[in-house]
């Protein structure tokens, strides 16, 4: 009976620590930096900038994102503690932002010293055997070597070639084409890296606002971001050195579609900026939803319209105030709009009786009136016949709680705790009045138009342009341009058989499809002598 023995296992190798780190730190990296990683990357990040267009953003829109949050409770809380109302700011957009960046500098640092390297180098040596090519041709010539070589390189010009010398006379030439292939994979991804790091300068170093201002002639100045209604900084932007300039909106002109679809939004503005601020001179433009006015380094939109209830309070004691608030449109289709318009009574020293008699108008406006029994709605956006549903309230307005208000609603919870209180409710056309139980009347003198518009600063907007079109024109470098080498062998003849012996061979480096055509046209070309 034979025993056995099991062989003796392997000693067990022992990693310190430190190595088993720097090996994961490698492999980390290694993976980081690979295209594979890069493209998915790129991928995630356009899926998490999904959120930022199907959600309200709180730098865009702080009260629709509080309505949001309301009206979807513990969903819409969840979404508020990931951050997905300030998705551009948020940890994981800027983590994935980042981590992107870092992915195509580590890809991209090899590939541009392997391109260098190929660039600098010769093309590779005529293989000894050129029948195993792809492609294959062996022709005769009848002059001697040195012509049909110099012919050769008449036929090639426009590759990169270099001529070698083998034994017995035989002479060589490899060629190679198509380097502006691998030149645009490089600009569009070196493009790509730029667009994105200029694209985070922009956001940091820009700012974006947005003011509603009424078309009669009113101005607004860039000279501070309490002027604005809404202002989106970039966060090396304070607001203390904006570019300073001026626009006065004159009038707006809207134009509709049969189906109340806008067709046409026109504002003739007055604008001052640089050397005119201090000569008061004012220049003309035009302003369309898609010609901006550009000055002073920023970039001026026409976003959109409303209209502006014109009322006019009378006090008891023969004070008057008019006021034309911009009202907010709630049916874009009919222009349909709900707002507040506020007073505050003139004459009273008193501040706890003052805060008793301040007046407020709201309710619904509508340019072109249509009645449900006295249900007020439009029927079309055009001011055509306007008219007003309002409801006047008295009381404390909270003028003076030292918080910010809407400029469209009064705060409810004044209503609810008795403070404000509905006095009237009326249909209103124009020229029409109410009259309050204390002798106050309050008419509805016309109507305004408001025009809302945004100011955009980015410094890095010429840099992103820039690159974008490298990135075009370096995609279609690497789409179109193809990839060829060609080799082509002329062996002396024999005093039995002068003349020469020609030997071409083909490779592709891409597209291997397509080089059966055109390598026949080359050889063709090469072999018979003729120009193709």
């Amino acid at each position: 009976m034979t025993t056995t023995e099991a062989p003796p296992e392997a000693p067990k190798r022992h990693t310190s620590p430190v190595r088993r780190v720097l090996a994961f730190l490698r492999n980390t990296w290694r993976g980081l930096t690979s295209m594979r990683t890069a493209l998915v990357l790129l991928f995630l990040l356009a899926l998490a900038a999904l959120p930022g267009a199907l959600l309200p953003q709180r730098k865009l829109n702080a009260p629709k994102v509080d309505e949001y949050i309301a009206a979807h409770g513990w969903w819409g809380t969840l979404l508020d503690k990931l951050e997905f109302y300030d998705v551009y700011s948020s940890v994981w957009f800027s983590a994935i932002y980042l981590l992107l960046m870092i992915s195509l500098v580590g890809c991209l640092t090899p590939r541009s010293f392997d391109y260098v390297k190929a660039m600098r180098a010769k093309p590779v040596l005529t293989p000894r055997n050129l029948t195993r090519m792809p492609h294959y041709r062996l022709g005769r010539g009848e002059n001697d070597v040195a012509a049909e070589i110099a012919a050769v390189h008449k036929h090639l010009s426009g590759w990169r070639r270099v001529e070698r010398e083998e034994a017995d006379g035989v002479r060589t030439i490899s060629a190679e084409r198509g380097y502006l292939r691998e030149t645009g994979n490089l600009l569009f991804h070196f493009s790509m890296l730029g667009l994105i790091v200029f694209f985070a300068l922009g956001k940091l170093y820009g700012y974006e606002g947005q003011v509603i201002v009424q078309a009669d002639g009113s101005t607004f100045c860039n000279s501070g971001i309490y002027n604005y209604d809404s202002f989106n900084a970039g966060l090396r932007v304070d607001g203390t050195d904006l570019d300073p300039f001026c626009v006065k909106v004159n009038d707006f002109t809207a134009r509709y579609t049969a189906s109340g679809q806008p067709d046409y939004y026109h504002s003739n503005i007055e604008y001052q900026s640089g050397p005119d601020l201090d000569t008061n001179t004012w220049r003309p433009y035009g302003l369309e939803v898609n010609s901006p006015l550009r000055t002073a380094g920023d970039r001026v939109y026409l976003l959109g319209q409303g209209y502006s209830p014109k009322f006019t309070v009378t006090f008891p004691d023969g004070e008057q105030r008019t006021q034309n608030t911009q009202w907010r449109t709630v049916d874009p289709g009919t222009m349909l709009a709900e707002g507040a318009t506020k007073f505050d009574q003139p004459g009273i020293t008193d501040e706890v009786q003052r805060r008793t008699r301040q007046l407020a108008v709201t309710g619904l406006f509508a340019p072109t009136a249509f009645l449900h029994g006295n249900v007020l709605t439009s029927s079309a956006p055009e001011l055509k016949d306007p008219a007003v549903a309002v409801d006047v309230l008295r009381g404390d307005l909270g003028l003076d709680a030292g918080r910010g208000q809407s400029v469209f609603e009064v705060d409810q919870s004044l209503i609810d705790d008795g403070r404000l209180k509905k006095v009237a409710r009326q249909n209103l056309k124009v020229g029409q009045e109410i009259k309050l139980d204390d002798g106050t009347k309050i008419r509805f003198d016309g109507v305004g138009h408001w025009v809302s518009l945004q100011v955009s600063h980015d410094p890095t907007q010429g840099f992103v342009l820039g690159f974008a079109i490298a990135m075009f024109l370096g995609l279609g470098a690497s789409l179109l341009v193809k990839r060829r080498r060609l080799w082509v062998r002329v062996k002396p003849g024999t005093e039995d058989d002068p003349g020469t012996v020609i030997e071409v061979a083909g490779l592709a480096r891409t597209d291997q499809a397509g080089y059966g055509e055109e390598f026949h046209k080359i050889s063709e070309r090469l072999i018979s002598g003729q120009k193709g």
